[in-house]
């Protein structure tokens, strides 16, 4: 078992390179990490030029891993994506030629530029690891994780993704403007130089596989296992839901709090953790009563729903 003064160097390596090229995402990078250690998906959100397709850079600059990047737009098809079997005129025999979902990070950049067709071709490869062309299946290579960036479905030429896409994804993070400050640094940064071109990685694909097998070690009490399990039943009861948060959301509730113990150098699960991921994890898989109500009520509603469960105390007998 990886210890967990390892675990906090390792990780703190790629947050700290994070941050010398974004400038006021700490948030943001950490949950992005979470994702790829709990072996989820993300998608970042938010209006153009609020640094989406930066952070997903500056993350798989950190890891020595195969990166590839699909620019979504409504012409794009799904062999696109996934690939196609070609005829070798020379060979005279179908070869396989793959798309660019075969990697290790894939930054599917404005996902909903695409049409649903288009977008419903990452399904399988997200789910399953796994795709699946002209009957014959492969494997996707490990670890396989999603970036995702996506506009503001009021955006000109969006196409709103579906439930069952949205749900496939562990966090949804929105970046947000920056403070008047950050965007003097910004400004300041990049104003010589590219700090991205400098970008080196810090974690190998083995140190990754070795901190994801590390998350089976994180211990969660069933005080806080009840917890989660009572927000995400509030979430289906709730008055402005017509669905709530699936069982699948459920798991990767789990596995994200566990991921952000073991970031914070604990082998067990705190109230804490459960509490920071409720509205990243669940508020994009909430189907509302009201479809004009938009995320902005999602969140609102899980909001309500932390500050109507009980928390269990949070004593070191318990959780330790």
């Amino acid at each position: 078992m990886i210890h967990l003064k390892e675990v906090r160097e390792k990780t703190g390596r790629v947050l700290d390179q994070i941050a010398s090229i974004v400038v006021g995402k700490p948030e943001a990078a950490e949950y992005a990490l979470i994702a790829l250690l709990a072996s989820g998906h993300i998608i970042l959100e938010d209006v153009p030029g609020t640094g989406k397709t930066l952070l997903a850079k500056s993350l798989s600059r950190s890891l020595g891993c195969e990166f590839k990047r699909i620019q979504f737009t409504a012409d794009l098809l799904p062999s696109d994506v996934s690939g196609i079997n070609f005829y070798n005129q020379r060979t005279g025999a179908f070869e396989l030629r793959r798309g660019p979902v075969f990697t290790n990070i894939l930054l599917a950049d404005e996902l909903n530029r695409a049409t649903p067709r288009t977008q419903s071709s990452l399904l399988e490869s997200m789910e399953e690891r796994q795709v699946t062309i002209d009957g014959e299946t492969h494997p996707l290579a490990v670890p396989f994780l999603v970036i995702a960036t996506q506009n503001p479905i009021e955006s000109h030429g969006t196409f709103p993704l579906p439930e069952a896409q949205l749900d496939r994804f562990m966090l949804r993070i929105p970046m947000g403007y920056p403070t008047t400050a950050e965007e003097s640094e910004i400004v300041r940064r990049f104003m010589s130089a590219d700090p991205l071109a400098a970008a080196e990685p810090v974690l190998s694909v083995g140190d990754i596989l070795q901190l994801q097998e590390a998350l089976r070690d994180v211990r969660c009490h069933d005080d806080v296992l009840a917890y989660m399990l009572g927000i995400v039943a509030a979430t289906r009861g709730h008055e402005d839901t017509s669905i709530g948060a699936s069982p699948r959301a459920t798991l990767q509730f789990m596995r994200a709090a566990q991921a952000r113990a073991l970031l914070r150098g604990r082998d067990f699960v705190l109230p804490e953790d459960v509490k920071a991921l409720a509205s990243p994890v669940l508020a994009h898989r909430l189907v509302l009563h009201d479809p004009l109500a938009g995320g902005r009520r999602a969140l609102e509603i899980v909001s309500e729903i932390l500050e109507r469960t009980a928390v269990p105390a949070e004593q070191d007998a318990v959780y330790a």
